[in-house]
């Protein structure tokens, strides 16, 4: 199938004329563009940018490889980190899960209703297939890489394996109950999202919602973030929250957070399927649809 549509993100030292430079060399490519968001940090005088567009039906010769390579003297020029992908593509995702698999579920029946252009390459467990009895994967290869404190550094390497084999542009951690070494966190940097609940640093550990429940809090929710070398504490890509009562019990908080992990990690992965987020630092920015 011939690409036609593509997004263009970009950020770079923030000048004048930016925005007339980027658009007048997709116009004379023989582009339309179909939506355009920018934001300019005033904190780090850094320019952030993303175009959605589509060649010009008969403008034959337009593909992503010229687009990219007549691009690159601008790139240069500004100093530009950038990136150029078609979005007739599905991102390849690989997912690692524990034994909660309500993010996981969640996750595949988005992607089959066509709401999350993805191919799943594999899922990835440290239980049993059997720990996951209500889990369709409809055909998805499961790898069960069992783990311990003393055999950590060897089913990482395991793992590593397979993301070298299955080549996932994106990992996700939907409710892995591992930490990631500093070494994997680094190799994944920018690419591996995670989802947690909103307790923490507060309520760490073993049952977090009885805790919650023991003080009394009025409010709970989910973090997505990448993940980094520092646990819970990478670039915050979405988070929400909801309000519960003296009435809620440990039960009902803990049916509340899994609805709200749910949707606040697969909002998380359609931002970075859909070329929406960008790093800036220890934060990101974070393109609405």
């Amino acid at each position: 199938m011939t690409e036609r549509r593509f997004v263009l993100k970009l950020c770079c030292p923030d000048v004048p004329g930016l925005v007339a430079e980027v658009s007048t060399y997709l116009f004379q490519a023989g582009c339309n563009i179909l939506e355009a968001q920018q934001f300019n940090d005033v904190d780090t005088d850094r320019f952030f940018m993303r175009i959605r567009f589509e060649v010009i039906v008969g403008r034959d010769g337009v593909c992503g490889d010229s687009l990219r390579k007549n691009f690159e003297p601008i790139a240069g020029r500004r100093g530009m980190e950038w990136t150029l992908e078609s979005c007739d593509a599905h991102k390849r995702v690989m997912i690692l899960v524990s034994k909660q698999d309500h993010c996981l579920t969640d996750l595949l029946y988005r992607q089959r209703l066509g709401e999350l252009k993805m191919e799943v390459t594999a899922v990835v467990s440290n239980h049993p297939r059997e720990a996951l009895p209500r889990l369709d994967l409809d055909g998805i290869p499961f790898h069960y890489l069992p783990v311990t404190s003393d055999t950590k550094e060897e089913q990482e390497a395991l793992l590593w394996g397979l993301i070298e084999a299955t080549r996932p542009e994106l990992i996700v951690l939907a409710r892995y109950m591992q930490v990631l070494s500093n070494g994997l966190a680094a190799r994944l940097e920018g690419r591996c999202i995670n989802i947690h609940h909103s307790f923490l640093p507060g309520f760490k550990g073993a049952r977090p919602y009885h805790q919650a429940h023991q003080r009394g809090v009025k409010l709970i929710g989910a973090t997505s973030h990448f993940v980094t070398g520092t646990l819970d504490e990478g670039p915050i890509i979405e988070q929400d929250v909801e309000r519960i009562s003296h009435s809620d019990t440990v039960e009902d908080l803990i049916q509340k957070g899994r609805d709200i992990e749910r949707r606040v990690l697969a909002k998380a992965v359609r931002a970075y399927l859909e070329d929406r987020i960008m790093l800036n630092g220890s934060k990101t920015v974070v393109f609405e649809p």
